[in-house]
């Protein structure tokens, strides 16, 4: 008999578990970077609503810079008329009008989230999903359309801008809620950290898919993005698997759980526990790796009474009546969440930083660096390049130092004075402006990315919920709602800063990113041990 090829024991040695796992980790890191690759083109599209046309035939040959020199040298600067505008965006104050665009998104997206959250755990997951990737694929088709059928009238694209807005908010709190079903908090940080890069991925896609049209036909570079997203959705509704439980993951854990605790009653439908100490053995038995903790079921999981940390009672109640499923979490229920609400506002500083890259860097290194469109959106990618090396390692120190709030502290410390240097060193080529659009965007999208995903899970299966599942959704809603007005407002603010000058803008941004600081300083303490040590004590110990 032939040996069994290595590839092929490599495959079989996964179980049933870990390979729907892997699975839903990829389908739902492709369906959310399909997301954020339709919210880039805008970015991009930016500096071709509003640029010279005397550059189109000749920036193959010379540099915008280049232009810039040959202009001041021979005394003849570029005429207005010249310029080719796309009405209504050729007005002077056309930066103000493309802040609109994003403001209009964003306000939209921050206000439809709190609400989606609560819709969401309502709803099937794998359709909530769907629906909102159909929807939004076809919302970004038609602001491309607007090339094609030459239309004009702002009112439209403020239109479409807030439908899309709005129709998005279905897809953070539907994976993480999905994600956070399937994995437990053992490496959570790590895991979600990972996962999490499909935001810069989605971002690098999307500026690599638009600035392919940008200067030659710029509807295509919404045209083509829409129709991923809505081909994607169809994926989800074929292929998404929401819980364990669909596919009956977690039966036999359930099932070993309610049977081995002393004393069942059968007409009351609940097990007894008499002594601690063997309740204590079989709970140490039973979950030994906390990547299994989500697979017991939440009705397996009684109501613990616990002062500084240990059982006072030796009988707990576990009810196992299948038909009895926790009620969803009301929106004030989720604020009373210890963490939630510094959290939220915490980020919505961080994001007001990150979106206002996200929607102006482009913009910014065509105009302060004089690049043409296509390769500042290309440079652009390298800051969300830096998102997924920052979000994968404030992953890992969360993981290993246990204390999500001081490692975004610490990242956010940093991010400050590195945001000064970025807006310094205009001046010092190429390769220096690289590195800080690597390095800025690690330290600015690291917090994000851990509040956004590790946190927003710990938090949605806190432990005052006694196992209640059905707060996840909404504890991410309202998480990244809070921040998605940080979100609306930070490229808002650039837009109406930057006629001022680029400066002002990241001293806006640096002030932020000290407000998001000052937002986690309790909770650092508190991990730090310098305020309230015994109550930290007993929680590391819980972990």
């Amino acid at each position: 008999m032939a040996p069994v090829p290595l590839g092929i024991r490599f495959l079989t040695s996964f179980t049933r578990e870990q390979c729907y796992r892997t699975f839903t980790l990829v389908l739902t890191f492709l369906l959310y970077a399909a997301y954020h690759l339709s919210r880039k083109p805008i970015s991009i599209v930016k500096s071709a609503l509003h640029m010279n046309c005397s550059l189109a035939n000749e920036i193959e040959l010379y540099s915008y810079k280049e232009h810039l020199i040959q202009a001041k040298l021979l005394g003849k600067p570029f005429s207005n008329g010249t310029w080719c505008y796309w009405e209504p965006f050729d007005k002077s104050n056309y930066k103000q009008l493309l802040g609109a665009l994003d403001y209009s998104f964003l306000c939209a997206y921050a206000v439809g989230m709190y609400a989606s959250g609560i819709i969401g755990e309502r709803l099937s997951i794998r359709l909530y999903l769907t629906f909102g990737m159909l929807s939004s694929g076809l919302f970004t088709a038609l602001f491309g359309m607007g090339y094609f059928y030459n239309i004009h009238d702002l009112r439209y694209y403020i239109f479409i801008q807030v439908a899309n807005g709005l129709v998005q908010t279905t897809g953070w709190p539907s994976v993480v809620t999905c994600i956070g079903n399937w994995f437990g908090k053992g490496r959570r940080g790590l895991i979600m950290g990972i996962w999490n890069s499909h935001t810069s991925v989605g971002n690098i896609l999307g500026s690599l898919i638009a600035g392919r049209w940008v200067s030659s036909c710029w509807g295509l570079s919404f045209l083509v993005p829409g129709i991923i997203v809505a081909a994607m959705g169809l994926v989800c509704f074929l292929f998404l698997i929401e819980h364990p439980h669909d596919v009956k993951c977690a039966l036999t854990r359930a099932r070993k759980l309610s049977k081995c605790m002393n004393g069942w009653d059968a007409h009351k439908h609940r097990c007894q526990v008499y002594e601690k100490s063997k309740y204590n053995a079989l709970m140490a038995s039973e979950v030994k790796d906390p990547e299994r903790e989500c697979f017991l079921k939440e009705s397996d999981v009684g109501v613990l009474a616990k002062s500084n940390g240990l059982m006072t009672s030796h009988v707990v109640n576990v009810n196992i009546d299948r038909g009895n499923k926790p009620a969803a979490i009301s929106f004030l229920g989720a604020l009373r969440i210890p963490g939630v609400v510094e959290f939220s506002l915490c980020l919505l500083f961080a994001k007001l930083v990150s979106y206002t890259f996200l929607f102006w860097l482009p913009m910014y290194l065509a105009n302060k660096e004089h690049f043409d469109a296509k390769k500042a959106g290309d440079l652009s990618t390298l800051f969300d390049v830096g998102g997924i090396i920052g979000g994968i390692l404030a992953g890992v120190i969360s993981d290993w130092t246990r204390k999500r709030a001081t490692t975004c502290g610490a990242m956010l410390l940093l991010a400050a004075p590195m945001l000064y240097i970025f807006s310094a060193v205009g001046d010092m080529g190429l390769k220096t402006i690289i590195v800080m659009l690597i390095v800025c965007g690690a330290l600015v999208n690291g917090p994000y990315s851990l509040i956004t995903t590790a946190v927003s899970a710990d938090l949605g299966t806190h432990k005052s919920l006694t196992g209640n599942s059905k707060a996840l959704s909404t504890v991410t809603a309202i998480i990244d709602g809070t921040g998605s007005i940080g979100a609306a407002l930070g490229p808002l603010l650039a837009g109406l800063i930057s006629p001022m000058g680029w400066n002002n803008v990241f001293y806006m941004l640096m002030v932020a990113d000290g407000c998001a600081l000052l937002l986690l300083f309790r909770l650092i303490l508190k991990e730090l041990r310098i305020l309230d040590p015994k109550t930290n004590e007993i929680e590391m110990k819980e972990h």
